[in-house]
């Protein structure tokens, strides 16, 4: 017998999810944003639980490439753009979108030999500080390119760091909207956050990512608990050993929990091996048998423990919920101090995924 912990990705989910980003955003097309192999879920397993989409944006060539040897024709975007002036023979084999946030690139377009022009988003920094041109160099850049037989359609790109409060966009709006003044270009600006909950950012292309896997982009599930999301990951297990505790004993490395009295602890097959946190503290909540519980005590390697005390009926093969649909992967993220994006990129390849 296998050992029982296993993911679950509900392709269900995925494709309702997708829905739910286009109606957010009905008057713009859709990249659905697939990089670090669809966010844990495995590229190759969900593509095509995404096939409404009108495009794939990703990082790397080796996933673009598999796309399209598995018979993707829409766009892909690669959201990082080439890395080194070679790729861009890959890139016109392809026929790949690629976005251009440095000037060596510029350059790298004018030299290449290609069999047709490359369809382009130029990529601005809002205010984020990482990739893109600045506003006062985005028109200049935007002119260079339009002078390249080589370059396509040009869109404007941006990004947001803060787009999850009301707040976050007023600033980089003002420098996107200054930085595009008298560029007729398309523009692709939102990301999840601002797709759900910043209409006046959508323009031509949105970029769904987060919310494609029914997880929150602000890291709580409650922002997002009205807008009809379903978790598309499940990660469970089973109950593998009991240990009835008394007064003042203590539980996993470091003894980090001690029992008040006594009391029932479950163990259960998976631990930060299989991308469960580690840093989980005691109180990271847990489903067992239809009862919220929580863990208690260190993460070990294959092992976490929890606490029986709500669910008394629970025993040995009694499953186990980590998240899913009754765990939200951000509360478990939450309480751990991270992300729901960590946890669902940090899923193990040890532990088998079923697909439904």
């Amino acid at each position: 017998m296998s050992r029982p912990t296993v993911a679950t990705i509900d392709t269900h989910a995925l494709r309702h999810n997708l829905a739910v980003a286009r109606q957010a955003a009905p008057h713009s097309r859709v990249w659905s944003v697939v990089k670090a192999n669809a966010y844990g879920h495995g590229l190759d397993r969900v593509w095509q639980s995404f096939s409404e989409t009108d495009g794939f944006a990703l990082l790397n060539l080796e996933e673009a490439i598999l796309l399209r040897e598995r018979g993707w024709k829409k766009p892909i975007l690669l959201l990082e753009g080439f890395f080194e002036s070679s790729e861009l023979a890959i890139l016109d084999r392809y026929r790949l979108t690629t976005s251009v946030h440095s000037n060596w690139q510029i350059q790298a377009l004018a030299r290449a030999e290609l069999s047709a022009p490359l369809d382009i988003y130029l990529k601005m920094n809002s205010g984020m500080n990482r990739l893109g041109f600045q506003p006062t160099q985005v028109n200049h850049a935007w002119q260079k390119l339009r002078a390249l037989k080589n370059v396509g359609e040009i869109t404007l790109m941006a990004h947001f760091a803060e787009a999850e409060s009301s707040e976050g966009i007023i600033e980089p709006m003002r420098r996107i909207n200054a930085a595009a003044e008298g560029l007729d270009c398309p523009r692709s600006l939102a990301n999840s956050a601002a797709t759900l909950w910043h209409p006046e950012t959508h323009y031509h292309w949105v970029r769904p990512g987060i919310i494609l896997y029914g997880a929150s982009p602000s890291g709580q599930w409650r922002d997002i608990a009205s807008c009809g999301l379903q978790p598309a990951m499940t990660l469970s297990s089973t109950i593998i050993g009991i240990q009835t505790l008394t007064a003042g004993d203590g539980v996993g490395y470091g003894a980090r929990y001690h029992a008040r009295g006594e009391q029932r602890i479950g163990v259960v097959a998976c631990g930060y091996a299989d991308g469960y946190p580690r840093h989980a503290p005691t109180g990271t909540p847990v489903w067992v048998d239809g009862v919220m519980t929580q863990t208690v005590g260190a993460i070990s390697m294959d092992m976490l423990t929890i606490d029986l005390t709500p669910c008394p009926q629970a025993g040995i093969g009694s499953a186990v919920e980590l998240w899913g649909s009754n765990v939200r992967i951000d509360d478990v993220a939450a309480s751990a101090g991270t992300v729901g994006y960590e946890l669902m990129c940090a899923l193990a390849p040890r532990v088998p995924v079923t697909v439904i």
